[in-house]
């Protein structure tokens, strides 16, 4: 328990999100302020800590699951997603929070995020995009720059990069945002606004890989980010304009909430079946034998 700062008392403490593992990133990654930024997220807006779950794919940051203190599950390459979109059904109650880089998210697991976007399942993705495969020692990932130099490219990668957002819109997700590691109180911000939102969550996260993406730094990006909230003009529910948001990339290229649209279905609200009691918590009258299913496929 502990007391904010208009002396209101707060169920859950700082400590609660928090665990003994500390993860093992190169010094100065900025999985670190992304880390950093769920925590206090999740604190601030006081999330019952019993009642979340991370769900990773593999990667470097899908590593912080282990370091946040709520449930979590490690699944394999690419598939966070169909994951966490199981465990929402399965107990549609749970604040659901999958995350996966850009490699996880744009590469092997693309289909999977085509997929959840267009189901419009209530839950948060966060894509901390560095824009290499920093695990397997920096080779391009789908959103590498053309011209990309790394040891499996040595002349620079042939292939355009995909553009996180632009997919996440055409898909149909309904809440599309975009922020940095190197500006931790817009990240959090950002994963506030994310959490809130009622359907597919989409926070595309710039993270800056030290070791093998020498390019696409702090210093790069910041002359070149702006915030959306600053375009007076800019409305982020109409798609016409998000989608023109989302095409610049450059010389200007945007932060913050490009797309939300509050009045799409929500996938797990339109299934009857899910209406009442979470399926994980329904009682029955005696054990479900499922035998005779199984032995009518074989």
């Amino acid at each position: 328990m502990s007391i904010d700062q208009d002396g209101i008392k707060l169920k859950f403490d700082t400590s609660e999100y928090k665990t003994s593992i500390h993860p093992k990133w190169c010094p100065g990654c900025g999985d670190f302020a992304i880390l950093k930024a769920v925590k206090n997220a999740l604190y601030e807006l006081q999330i019952d800590p019993t009642q979340t779950i991370l769900v990773a794919g593999i990667g470097c940051s899908s590593k912080m699951m282990h370091s946040v203190g709520v449930y979590g599950l490690h699944t394999i390459h690419g598939r966070a997603l169909p994951v966490a979109t199981g465990v929402k059904l399965g107990n549609h109650g749970l604040n659901v929070i999958a995350f996966g880089g850009d490699g996880d998210m744009m590469g092997i697991g693309g289909n999977h995020f085509l997929h959840a976007a267009r189901r419009n399942t209530d839950m948060l993705l966060i894509i901390p995009n560095n824009q290499t495969y920093g695990l397997t020692t920096g080779q391009a990932s789908p959103t590498s720059d053309f011209g990309y130099k790394t040891s499996t490219s040595p002349d620079g990668t042939i292939e355009m990069p995909l553009n996180a957002t632009q997919l996440a819109l055409t898909a149909g997700a309904t809440f599309v945002a975009r922020s940095s590691s190197a500006d931790n109180d817009h990240l959090q911000k950002m994963i506030e606004e994310g959490m809130k939102h009622e359907g597919f969550a989409v926070i595309d996260v710039l993270q800056f890989c030290i070791t093998f993406n020498k390019i696409n730094t702090p210093d790069y990006y910041e002359p070149r980010l702006y915030d959306t909230s600053e375009d007076k003009d800019f409305d982020p529910s109409d798609l016409n304009q998000a989608m023109v948001k989302s095409y610049q990339w450059g010389d200007k290229i945007p932060k913050g909430v490009i797309y939300k649209n509050t009045t799409k279905p929500v996938f797990d609200k339109e299934i009857p079946q899910l209406q009442n009691t979470p399926m994980a918590l329904r009682e029955h009258d005696e054990p479900v034998n499922v035998s005779k299913i199984f032995n009518d496929l074989r």
